[in-house]
């Protein structure tokens, strides 16, 4: 196979070259409501990688992230956690064949943190794309949750743009008596 960015014969969507002169990662926090959300990228610098969702091979390129950036980060992080968490993917809803968020979970699960699939999906089906926070905030997603209580989880997202979106399902999952302990996005939006 050729690697996505400089169409180098490689092992990997991404070849190693790439892989390290191009994607680097910028951990950055946000806040949306009272949920830390914290992004491994700016989207500028990923932003045809997010895109590729839309696409066939954007399965091969989020499992990819997945593998390299979520589950090294994740791994570090559930060093120190006493009880197993869950990761939660926002919407896991299949669309053009897979579920990105769920591709996201599923390949950064490590010892102690393990998968809740297809457990919060969102009721109404809304693009978001280019629309402004008003229009997010009049028209929810309606998620429902079908998972258990009296767990720890963290939410798991491909991006962060008004944080609407990670704040309704904070809300909903704490009302359904789970502990979000914070999301985990590959980019926001801002950079």
């Amino acid at each position: 196979m050729r690697c996505l960015s400089c169409q180098k014969f490689s092992a990997k969507v991404i070849c190693r070259d790439c892989h390290d002169r191009l994607l680097r990662p910028s951990v950055s926090t946000r806040k949306a409501g009272s949920l830390d959300v914290i992004s491994l990228f700016g989207y500028r610098s990923v932003s045809p990688f997010i895109l590729s969702k839309h696409h066939p091979v954007g399965y091969r390129i989020y499992r990819y992230f997945a593998r390299e950036y979520f589950a090294p980060f994740l791994r570090d992080f559930s060093e120190g956690l006493e009880q197993e968490a869950y990761l939660i993917g926002i919407d896991e809803k299949p669309a053009g064949g897979y579920a990105h968020t769920a591709v996201l979970s599923r390949y950064a699960a490590v010892p102690g943190l393990r998968t809740l699939p297809a457990s919060l999906i969102a009721r109404h089906r809304v693009d978001y794309a280019g629309k402004s926070l008003q229009f997010r905030l009049e028209n929810p997603r309606d998620f429902t949750y079908r998972g258990p209580g009296g767990i720890q989880a963290i939410l798991i997202d491909d991006l962060v743009t008004t944080g609407s979106t990670l704040a309704e399902a904070h809300r909903l999952l704490q009302r359904s008596g789970v502990e979000v302990l914070f999301a985990l996005v590959l980019a926001d939006a801002r950079y």
